[in-house]
């Protein structure tokens, strides 16, 4: 099970650098999406040019691509009042949190992702969350990583591991971690095809990628990218 790997792809910058990170260490590797009714759905549509240019582009890596899926969980918009599920203005909360954060959105993937993994007979979930540098989500920290992991393989009595390559580096660091995995070939496939706009906007074309430019997500990613190219 340890040569195996299910990667949550959004078609996003973090989880296409993840894919690449698995695809360099697991002998087999699959994808898994998942449709909540998200305000930036085009991510979704993102997911398959991404994976098909990876292939195209890593010949060595394509051998190892196995099935992809998308699962719907609508009725997480159905209970949501997110900026991430709705046409609202991104704000902060009383409670602090920005409020695109979804209650329980990586708490549901995890579960439904580990309940693949047992059917399919992989050891590894890999996931693209980070707390070094990013929004103030609970559940993007390490210590929710670690108890997701206890609590599945106690639930489901597996060794599933949880690799998070993210979650200790800032945007930047993704940017170059990407150009290790893959050189500028990978860079040029998450800045033409990734999607990670809050907004869901893909009719402005940047230098780091497509995007509104200023929603929380643009920032980060603008931000780690122009700091990406001044460290060399």
């Amino acid at each position: 099970m340890n040569s195996s790997a299910l990667i949550l792809f959004s078609g996003g910058q973090d989880s296409t650098t993840c894919l690449a990170w698995a695809l360099s260490r697991f002998a087999r590797v699959e994808t898994v999406g998942f449709d909540y009714g998200q305000r930036h759905g085009v991510e979704l549509i993102c997911r398959a040019p991404v994976i098909a240019r990876i292939k195209a582009a890593f010949p060595q890596w394509a051998a190892k691509l196995g099935g992809d899926r998308v699962i719907e969980l609508e009725f997480l918009k159905a209970i949501s009042d997110t900026a991430l599920t709705d046409a609202v203005a991104i704000e902060i909360n009383a409670n602090s949190l920005p409020n695109t954060f979804v209650p329980g959105r990586n708490i549901l993937f995890l579960t439904v992702a580990a309940a693949i993994a047992y059917r399919r007979g992989i050891g590894a979930l890999v996931m693209g969350v980070c707390e070094t540098d990013y929004s103030g989500y609970p559940d993007c920290r390490d210590d929710f990583v670690k108890a997701m992991q206890v609590t599945l393989n106690l639930g489901m009595a597996q060794r599933f591991n949880l690799e998070t390559p993210l979650m200790w580096i800032d945007k930047a660091a993704t940017w170059r971690l990407a150009q290790s995995l893959g050189g500028a070939e990978l860079l040029d496939i998450i800045r033409d095809e990734t999607h990670t706009c809050y907004l869901g906007d893909r009719s402005r074309r940047h230098d780091w990628g497509f995007g509104c430019g200023t929603c929380p997500a643009c920032e980060l990613r603008k931000n780690g990218y122009w700091k990406f190219i001044a460290t060399p």
